[in-house]
């Protein structure tokens, strides 16, 4: 997988799906954000890698069409729900096995109004859920937890402030967790994909792909990896 420090592309993670070495067979992951087409595609693949995925979106509209073990329409950045479905998960699984955060939104500027729309999506939904089921992650075997961050955090401009330091303080907030399973050696793995966007030709693709192989890797290799999904510079 590449990143910060390692060499090649998320083609690698692809690659080394092959293994077989840990697999996502059986796995129980939550894909919130599930109703956009990244969290489509992401749920499909894991599907099919043999995942239980729990399929969670706000939009009950788009329920009918993620394909996913399960689905549910609740808002991650609600504690009270969100511990709801994670004591529900627990019970019924025996554990959770991964996180995948795809909820996102994007608005241009520095307003307070548009600052308030973009932090509840890009950073609280991730704060409250992984809050929530950090502690499943870490007693899984194989426990992963991954973000999609933005390329322009490296090159911030001031016409998208706002966006820029919500994903920035998501980074961050990921780096503590991979820190905090670091520190006391859980066999979990916590990983950024950065993004110039979605919407480029393949980069979906990738995503799944990727996403689907953090089961394929040992998590001293994979936790705290910042990994670009594209080939820009």
């Amino acid at each position: 997988m590449g990143g910060a420090g390692h060499d090649g592309g998320a083609a690698a993670a692809a690659e080394a799906a092959g293994d077989g070495m840990l697999g996502a067979v059986g796995r129980t992951i939550v894909v919130g954000g599930a109703g956009g087409t990244a969290g489509r595609e992401v749920c499909a693949a894991l599907t099919a890698a043999g995942a239980h995925v729990v399929a969670v979106t706000s939009r009950a509209d788009t329920l009918e069409e993620i394909a996913a073990a399960e689905t549910h329409a609740l808002d991650l950045g609600d504690a009270s729900a969100v511990a709801s479905l994670a004591t529900d998960l627990r019970e019924r699984r025996g554990g959770i096995d991964g996180f995948i955060h795809l909820v996102g939104g994007w608005r241009p500027g520095v307003a307070d109004d548009d600052w308030q729309w973009l932090e509840h999506r890009v950073l609280t939904t991730l704060r409250v859920t992984s809050r929530e089921l950090r502690d499943d992650l870490g007693a899984s075997d194989a426990g992963r937890l991954a973000i999609v961050s933005s390329a322009s955090v490296a090159a911030p401009r001031w016409g998208m402030a706002n966006y820029v330091a919500l994903k920035a303080a998501a980074e961050t907030w990921v780096a503590a967790i991979a820190n905090g399973w670091r520190v006391t050696k859980k066999p979990a793995a916590a990983v950024t994909f950065v993004v110039r966007t979605l919407d480029d030709d393949g980069v979906i693709d990738a995503l799944a792909q990727s996403v689907v192989a953090l089961w394929d890797l040992p998590a001293d290799e994979l936790n705290g990896v910042v990994a670009r999904l594209d080939d820009a510079e």
